[in-house]
């Protein structure tokens, strides 16, 4: 039975006072004695801490490898083009399979959302590669440093760093390098000796490589479910990847020995002048953009073919993977007949500077190092005025630099690809069903995109990829139920994404998809009916034109009809009407 001291035993080194010390003293004492009497050993907890890391210098850059990964092999190869524009040694970690799931819950911890085992055991599974190559674990150490965004916030995407480092060490890493972009960063981040330098020829590379990746993500997508000859659009997506990739590595930057950099050099900051001056108003790859659009032309199609159109939105990494992170979706649809609108990495990025502008309005006339209940001075209102002026126009020129450039290379490719849509059209739509300052994850994107594509007819169907218990995309599932009640025609599927259940989730996408199918079939068949045309009397007029059976020929997007053939069977008859074809039972009916 335990024994409790009465406070008058207390012995105070003082008549009115007991010292810290004593104090712990005691409670060390009365502790180890309880741990004796009820048999419990105490254990030192190990938690992990973020180890030392040796930092990547200016002079490795000759001899270190930059690996990184996550998005689509698109996106990758362009930046790996991009980066080595700049004169770094760099590669790009394959997309995740199954085995680097296993691996990221074997040396990671437990709880863990699914791009967070796909992700970090896929390097960890690449550094294994590399030692199964003959490298040692040292080389590896020396030689390879690996690149990754990062975040803070309501989300365990701001847990990732800590992760890798964990499971680095874990599998017998110990001492990698990992680099950490910031999302909350900027140029800042540039330092003196730093092997990685942040500065503007960096994210404007980084930039120009997810937006022309986005471009021809796209338009491939658009091709591939009607392309006659079957592996076609690949082949060509292949060459055109390629063709930027070596545009990118072998790209000039800005010389300051011509006419025009001569004058600039005389203007302050003259080297971010010439920079945005050369992005804005040169055309270095709009050469090459032509050649990709008539490589593409160059493929047979049939338009005619009825094509249920799936939305894909949910979690960023989930709804960008192409691999077994999302089930190999993408692929499973287009194997069960679907068109797929994919999310461009564009989207994103115009919802983090449409917040940081929703962020600076929060905290117009605020003085945040200061309590709110203290005056500010004139001087300091206007101070704050003038940084909340300055701060909406960076950001307001960046949206609109970044739109334009888009839309430029868009433009060369006939405007195929799907405009990017306003982020303010999405927040409005969105805001009374899902708060817009609710953060974390795609925050209100989800809602807003599945009720933009629905309300303008631009899908059949909204699948929503996501990983099992991801929060914010839960949060957006909980609404969704309200916001399918309200617009009674979307057909909304939400799919948690995980390293097992591949069955499961496509038989699930299968029931879904037969009624965005039968959805698709009803529509094409009203507008068939329309036409006053058969279907083989349509199919054979479009035999005899070589335009219509070509990628880049214009399909109209009529209000009320989603599909890509339903509107091209009612381009092609007006076409033929216009030529004065009449259909075979009118003509049957004058030959009577």
């Amino acid at each position: 039975m335990s024994t409790v001291i009465p406070i008058s035993e207390l012995k105070f080194r003082d008549k009115d006072f007991i010292s810290e010390d004593y104090v712990q003293d005691l409670l060390i004492k009365e502790r180890k004695r309880l741990e004796q009497e009820y048999g419990v050993e105490a254990k030192k907890i190990d938690h992990f801490k973020r180890p030392f890391e040796r930092a990547f210098k200016k002079n490795e850059r000759e001899n270190t490898t930059i690996l990184f990964g996550g998005l689509t092999w698109k996106h990758e190869k362009l930046i790996k083009g991009a980066l080595e524009g700049l004169g770094y040694k760099t590669d790009y970690i394959p997309v995740p399979d199954k085995k680097a799931f296993q691996l990221g819950k074997e040396y990671g911890n437990n709880g863990q959302c699914n791009p967070t085992y796909f992700t970090v055991g896929n390097l960890v599974q690449h550094l294994q590669n590399l030692e199964a190559q003959g490298k040692t674990r040292e080389e590896i150490k020396e030689n390879y440093v690996f690149f990754t965004a990062g975040a803070c916030g309501p989300c365990r995407f701001g847990m990732y760093e800590a992760e890798y480092r964990l499971a680095l060490r874990n599998s017998g890493f110990d001492g990698f390098r990992v680099i950490i972009f910031q999302q909350t960063g900027g140029l800042s981040q540039e330092e003196a000796e730093a092997g990685l330098e942040m500065n503007l020829d960096f994210f404007l590379g980084l930039l120009n490589a997810m937006m022309i990746g986005d471009l021809l993500n796209d338009i491939a997508y658009q091709i591939r479910p009607y392309e006659i000859n079957k592996g076609e659009t690949d082949k060509v997506l292949d060459e055109a990847i390629e063709m930027v990739y070596q545009k990118f590595r072998t790209k000039s930057h800005f010389d300051f020995n011509t006419k025009i950099g001569k004058l600039l050099s005389f203007i302050p900051s003259s080297d971010y002048v010439s920079k945005f001056i050369d992005q804005i108003l040169g055309d270095y790859y709009i050469e090459t953009v032509h050649e990709i659009r008539e490589k593409f032309n160059a493929i047979k199609v049939d338009r005619t073919r009825m094509k249920p159109i799936v939305k894909i939105t949910g979690e960023f990494w989930a709804q960008t993977t192409e691999g077994d992170g999302n089930f190999n979706m993408f692929p499973f649809l287009e194997r069960e007949g679907a068109q797929l609108v994919v999310e461009p990495i564009a989207t994103w990025i115009l919802y983090m500077l449409h917040q940081a502008k929703e962020v600076n309005k929060d905290e117009k006339g605020l003085k945040l190092d200061k309590d709110l209940t203290d005056k500010l001075s004139l001087k300091e209102k206007l101070e704050l005025k003038k940084k909340y002026k300055q701060n909406m126009f960076v950001l307001t020129l960046a949206e609109k630099i970044f739109e334009r450039e888009y839309n430029r290379v868009r433009k060369a490719l006939d405007n195929m690809p799907h405009e990017i849509v306003d982020q303010k059209i999405l927040k409005d739509l969105a805001h009374k069903f899902y708060n817009s300052r609710v953060e974390g994850g795609e925050g209100h994107l989800e809602v807003g995109k599945s009720i933009y594509y629905t309300i303008n007819n631009l899908c059949h169907m909204v699948l929503s990829l996501k990983p099992f218990g991801c929060m914010p995309s839960t949060q957006s599932d909980g609404v969704q139920s309200v916001v399918t009640s309200v617009y009674k025609d979307m057909i909304f599927l939400p799919i948690e994404t995980s390293g097992e259940g591949d069955v499961n989730a496509h038989s699930r996408v299968q029931m879904a998809l037969g009624e965005a199918k039968a959805k698709a079939k009803n529509e094409y068949n009203e507008c068939l009916a329309k036409t006053g045309y058969s279907l083989e009397e349509i199919k054979a007029f479009v035999e005899t034109r070589e335009d219509l059976q070509k990628p880049f020929f214009h399909v109209s997007h009529r209000k009320g009809i989603s599909g890509v053939g339903a509107n091209f069977i009612l381009d092609v008859a007006e076409i033929m009407k216009k030529e004065g074809i009449k259909t075979t039972a009118i003509e049957n009916c004058l030959r009577d």
